[in-house]
């Protein structure tokens, strides 16, 4: 069944069901008046049936009351002035980033599975597979990187679709058709080349500077409806270790949004009020499908790295450290000055000729910043280390002896990758 389909309909049947419990309460009311005519009179001002009587209309009001109604009004005008105004400015900006947002479609060959008759495998003849054709709809953003432009996507959203069955159309109606197509299961990242340099592109912000409460929107199609803007804040940073449908997706850092987010959405840019993109939209949690006001979107930090990588070598290259770490450790010794809990990751293994081993770490260090970020536990560090470029030396801030030192650190591409 197609699942754009499906919802289609079970919006209809909400709002139906909507519609007839409005319509049931009012039933009800009616119900109860006729059964008391006098008292349906008096609650509701209306006559008796029979009767000529109407509400007399109210007396005239005194030029002092006008003065003062008149003033609140004028009172009241300024205020929604102000509130005008802030709308209008998220109108400029909403139609200032659209031409930088692509609806996609995709037509992919999925695999069935073993052939099932009435539940149980044929013994009549041997099980073999089987495929069918799946629709997918979903969004895209259009980014320069080097002198080029791409589209950056969800990898889900493409994958498994040959080129001539990905569809990418502008907020204007114009086709754009992809030449080339990267992908890294890892972070659910997908970049599709273009091949034209002569569109809008999206600006880029710094989602390290993103704080909870930040008002955002998101960009998409969600159920097919082709760039379609939702309104909301961050409601918080770094989630991790969701349970999404792919377990592949194994570098997580999610910005949390109320935005709403539906399927169609993915891939989509989430937007700060600058018009300038902070994430891209990728999954949500909900119990009924659609949108229940917890969306989760990649940091553009890291889309925009996982992108580059792609283009430039054709696959993502994680850096190499060259230590274990482990979250059970003294908290007392992970206190960093200022700080009001626990955090950082401690250091139990180093291994030998790594980065780690040539910088000077020893056992028993806490690391609590890695390259400018605060880290928050040993997994949030090994996302920080797989993810940071290994042209430059990288600061760590650790704690040894009750003391916090900082120690440069050269990456290296992660050993034996291949």
């Amino acid at each position: 069944m197609n699942p754009n389909r499906t919802s289609k309909r079970m919006a209809k049947f909400q709002s139906i069901l909507f519609w007839s419990r409005s319509f049931a309460i009012s039933t009800c009311a009616c119900i109860q008046g006729f059964g008391e005519p006098t008292a349906f009179a008096q609650t509701t001002g209306f006559p008796r049936r029979g009767t000529d009587q109407f509400p007399s209309a109210p007396a005239s009001e005194e030029p002092s009351n006008t003065r003062q109604r008149s003033d609140q009004y004028a009172q009241i005008a300024q205020e929604v002035d102000l509130i005008e105004r802030q709308h209008s400015l998220l109108r400029r900006v909403v139609r200032l980033v659209g031409p930088t947002v692509v609806h996609i479609e995709a037509i992919k060959e999925e695999p069935f599975g073993e052939r099932i008759e009435n539940g149980i495998k044929s013994e009549l003849r041997p099980a073999k597979s089987e495929s069918r054709k799946v629709e997918e709809a979903g969004s895209g953003v259009i980014v320069q990187i080097g002198n080029h432009n791409y589209v950056i996507t969800n990898r889900h959203v493409i994958h498994a679709a040959s080129l001539q069955n990905i569809k990418i159309e502008t907020d204007s109606g114009a086709s754009l058709k992809p030449t080339r197509v990267w992908e890294d299961p890892s972070t659910d990242i997908a970049v599709i080349d273009i091949d034209r340099n002569n569109l809008p592109i999206a600006r880029i912000a710094d989602s390290r500077q993103i704080e909870m409460g930040d008002f955002v929107f998101a960009v998409g199609s969600p159920f097919g409806l082709n760039h379609s803007v939702s309104y909301g804040i961050v409601s918080a940073k770094g989630r991790r270790n969701l349970e999404l449908g792919s377990k592949a997706i194994v570098y997580q850092d999610f910005i949390q949004t109320d935005a709403a987010i539906n399927p169609g959405n993915s891939g989509g840019p989430l937007m700060n009020l600058r018009g300038e993109v902070i994430g891209i939209n990728t999954a949500i949690a909900s119990n009924s499908g659609g949108n229940e006001g917890i969306g989760f979107s990649i940091p553009i930090n890291l889309a925009m790295t996982v992108a580059r990588q792609l283009v430039e070598n054709g696959e993502l290259k994680r850096s190499y450290l060259g230590v274990s770490v482990e979250r059970a450790f003294n908290s007392e010794n992970s206190l960093a000055p200022g700080s009001a809990r626990p955090r950082g990751a401690f250091v139990k293994v180093i291994k030998p000729n790594s980065p780690a081993e040539l910088a000077g770490l020893r056992y028993g260090d806490v690391i609590l910043e890695f390259d400018g970020m605060q880290v928050e536990n040993d997994e949030h560090l090994v996302q920080l280390v797989g993810l940071t470029a290994m042209d430059k030396p990288v600061d760590v801030i650790i704690i040894r002896d009750g003391r916090q030192v900082r120690v440069p650190v050269q990456l290296i591409p992660v050993p034996n990758v291949h």
